[in-house]
C-alpha cells in the first residue's frame, strides 16, 4: 500500500521521502494525531475514501512536472480520453504515470475506435510498454462511430480483453441519467455488463459520473441493484474547485437532480469563487455504505476539477484523520492545504 504521510507531505510542498513504507491504515492515521482515538463516523469516512482512484488527462499532464510529487505510489490513475483526441497521447501518458510509480487505467472509448485491430493494437501498446493490467471502457460522446463499435458490449464480445489477459473492466454509470441515451437503454446494457462478468470471470465494476449529493446516488444504487445489478460502484466525487469551476463542468456533462446544491450556493455572488469541498457527499455515502450491507457502493473515484494537487492534499488529510465530523454534517479538515 502507498505510503499516505510522504504523499501527502509532497502535496502541500515537502519534498517525499525516496523510501516508501509497506502499508498504513487506523494505527498510522491515529499516531499522527497523536494517538487519538478516531471515532466511528470518521472510520467510516476513512474507510470509504481508502484505496481510492483519480482521474487526469493529457491537458493536466503537460502542466504537471511530477506524480510521484503530488500521488502516492501505487495510486490508481484513470487517464481521460477525449472525443477527438490522439490515443497515442494516452498511450504516452499511462507509460509515464507507471514509471512514476502509479497504476495507470486508459480510457476507451467504443465510438472512437476505428477498427477491431486498431483496438487490438491498442491494447498490445498498453500492456506491452506499460504493462497494464485493467481499463475503463465508455461509449463515449462521438455522435457517429468511428469504426464498427457503437456500445461497450461491442468491444467486449471482440475477445480482444481476453486475448491481452486484461481482466479488471471498469464501466461507466450515470445516476442521473444522461443526454446520449434513455433510462431504459442505460438499464439494458447495465444487464448485459453483468452478463458479461458472469460468464468470462471478468473483475467488472461500475465508476460513475461525478455528483454532488448523495440522495440520488443512493436512490439510482437502489433501483439498479433491485434489477439485478451485483458490480460494484466506484462514485464519482468532484474534488475541491470553486463553486463557478463546478457549474461549469456541471452544466457541460449533463449533471441533473445533485447540481440543484450547487446552484443554491450559487445565488449568492459572493460564494461563487469560494472552494468547496466534497464532504458532505463523501460523509453521507460512507453512512449509507455503512449502514446498508447490501449496499453497492464501494469506492470513490475522485474528478479533480479544481486541480490536482489540491484535490490530492484535502484526500490525504482525511486519510490522515486529520478533520472532525460537523454537527451540522459533513466534515472539515484540521490541517491547512493551501
Amino acid at each position: 500500500m502507498p505510503d499516505v504521510a510522504a504523499a501527502k507531505a509532497a502535496a502541500a510542498g515537502v519534498p517525499d521521502r525516496p523510501d516508501t513504507k509497506e502499508g498504513y491504515g487506523i494505527m498510522s492515521h491515529a499516531f499522527d494525531r497523536n494517538m487519538q482515538i478516531l471515532t466511528p463516523a470518521q472510520q467510516r469516512i476513512i474507510d470509504f475514501l481508502d484505496g481510492f482512484s483519480i482521474e487526469t488527462t493529457p491537458g493536466t499532464a503537460a502542466k504537471t512536472d511530477s506524480y510521484r510529487a503530488l500521488l502516492a505510489v501505487g495510486t490508481t490513475v484513470n487517464v481521460t480520453f477525449l472525443t477527438g483526441s490522439d490515443f497515442a497521447d494516452t498511450i504516452k501518458l499511462v507509460q509515464r504515470l507507471k514509471a512514476e510509480g502509479m497504476r495507470p487505467v486508459p480510457h476507451i472509448a467504443a465510438r472512437s475506435v476505428p477498427s477491431r485491430a486498431q483496438l487490438d493494437s491498442w491494447l498490445d501498446a498498453l500492456v506491452d510498454t506499460a504493462g497494464i493490467d485493467e481499463v475503463l471502457l465508455i461509449g463515449g460522446a462521438a455522435e457517429r462511430p468511428l469504426g464498427p463499435f457503437d456500445r461497450v458490449v461491442q468491444m467486449l464480445e471482440t475477445g480482444l480483453f481476453e486475448k491481452h489477459g486484461i481482466r479488471r473492466i471498469g464501466v461507466a454509470g450515470h445516476p442521473e441519467g444522461s443526454p446520449d441515451f434513455s433510462d431504459a437503454a442505460a438499464m439494458l446494457a447495465l444487464a448485459d455488463k453483468n452478463a458479461y462478468a458472469r460468464d468470462t470471470g471478468c473483475e467488472m465494476h461500475i465508476i460513475t459520473q461525478f455528483v454532488f449529493e448523495a440522495p440520488p446516488v443512493i436512490a439510482w444504487e437502489r433501483r439498479i441493484r433491485e434489477a439485478g445489478n451485483r458490480l460494484p460502484i466506484h462514485i464519482g466525487v468532484p474534488g475541491l474547485a470553486t463553486i463557478k469551476t463546478l457549474l461549469g463542468h456541471a452544466r457541460a456533462c449533463g449533471i441533473g437532480p445533485s447540481m440543484r446544491v450547487l446552484t443554491r450556493q450559487a445565488k449568492n455572488l459572493t460564494k461563487l469563487m469560494s472552494v468547496r469541498a466534497p464532504d458532505r457527499l463523501v460523509s453521507d455515502l460512507a453512512a449509507c455504505r455503512a449502514a446498508d450491507p447490501a449496499c453497492g457502493i464501494s469506492k470513490v473515484h475522485l474528478y479533480p476539477l479544481g486541480g490536482l494537487r489540491r484535490t490530492a492534499a484535502w484526500v490525504y488529510a482525511v486519510l490522515d484523520g486529520c478533520f472532525h465530523v460537523a454537527e451540522a454534517g459533513g466534515f472539515q479538515l484540521d490541517v491547512p492545504i493551501d
